[in-house]
């Protein structure tokens, strides 16, 4: 039977009778960090760690708590190493790959010339951030992440282009392509 958070009497399923690995301690802890813990993931950790003190099997508690056969044998196996005390040290979710350092850096390297580091180009792509930040710090990641991070930070690898068409030229069009630095460039070639 699956369950909602605070739908299941947790007091009643854990009698120091029935404790196969905590101490009567830490089993206290746990039940007052269960009350005070908001996020589910948390929640659960403590939930598996207690259900399986007293005996229930894996199947069981992920029967009882719709939790991963995985998450629920990680947890049972830190419960009978005598560990219940680390289920707030683990972080929840896929590590972080880009840390601040990363960040500042490729704010720096944005708003600088690639030529000051002695690139023969003269603009930035999210290829080139990539590769440069990869030799420089070690963490590889994808160009699309790149872009994602620069436009997070209100800035872009993308270089902003026109193309504009003169009205003499209607039968034979003449395209320019340029940067919208200027916002009379328009104009200019009308």
């Amino acid at each position: 039977m699956l369950r909602q958070y605070g739908e299941y009497p947790l007091c009643s399923e854990y009698s120091a009778e029935q404790s196969k690995f905590l101490t009567p301690f830490q089993r206290r802890l746990l039940l007052q960090d269960l009350q005070s813990e908001s996020r589910p993931e948390y929640r659960r950790r403590i939930e598996i760690i207690l259900l399986a003190d007293v005996g229930k099997s894996q199947s069981r508690i992920c029967a009882m708590l719709g939790c991963s056969q995985e998450t629920a044998r990680y947890w049972i196996a830190i419960t009978q190493a005598g560990q219940p005390h680390l289920w707030n040290q683990a972080p929840v979710g896929r590590p972080k790959t880009v840390n601040d350092q990363y960040l500042d850096r490729l704010r720096e390297l944005a708003s600088h010339s690639p030529r000051d580091y002695g690139y023969p180009f003269q603009n930035w792509t999210a290829h080139w951030l990539s590769k440069h930040l990869a030799k420089e710090l070690g963490i590889e990641i994808s160009d699309r992440h790149v872009n994602r991070l620069l436009k997070n930070m209100g800035l872009s690898s993308q270089h902003h282009r026109t193309i504009s068409q003169t009205a003499d030229d209607s039968k034979n069009p003449r395209i320019v392509i340029e940067n919208l630095q200027s916002g009379s460039s328009l104009e200019q070639h009308s």
